[in-house]
């Protein structure tokens, strides 16, 4: 078999998502992207494990479950956070997100913590 094709059709495979992962500003079509280049990488596994021949038989193919079962559980969380996004601020734009925690507001700058913070109750001072 010619390795030439599922490589090259890799490559493009994973330049396409590393484009939708820089270019995309919707939270869904980045992890999109992000699956498409995990599926790249499972398509360079399963060749390379056809093409040369491995001191463990059928490795690229164990390793390109495992992808699958990491891409799996990267889209639950991910969409999990894309959810919570959209209900917190009613859009999913990638560079609307605050990366940064919100500034003290003046009127509680100066207060003292709550009495149950820190483990520390009403107990805790007699």
């Amino acid at each position: 078999m010619r390795p030439v094709i599922p490589y090259v059709t890799a490559a493009l495979l994973f330049g396409l998502g590393v484009y939708g992962v820089l270019r995309r500003r919707n939270a869904v079509l980045v992890l999109m992207a992000v699956e498409l280049m995990l599926n790249a990488v499972n398509l360079i596994l399963v060749t390379a494990d056809t093409t040369a021949r491995a001191v463990l038989p059928h490795s690229g193919q164990v390793f390109a479950l495992f992808v699958i079962v990491l891409a799996a559980a990267e889209i639950g969380v991910g969409l999990a956070i894309v959810l919570q996004l959209y209900r917190l601020r009613a859009s999913v734009a990638v560079d609307e997100v605050p990366l940064t925690e919100p500034a003290e507001s003046p009127r509680t700058a100066g207060a003292p913590a709550a009495a149950g913070t820190g483990g520390l109750g009403a107990e805790a001072g007699r």
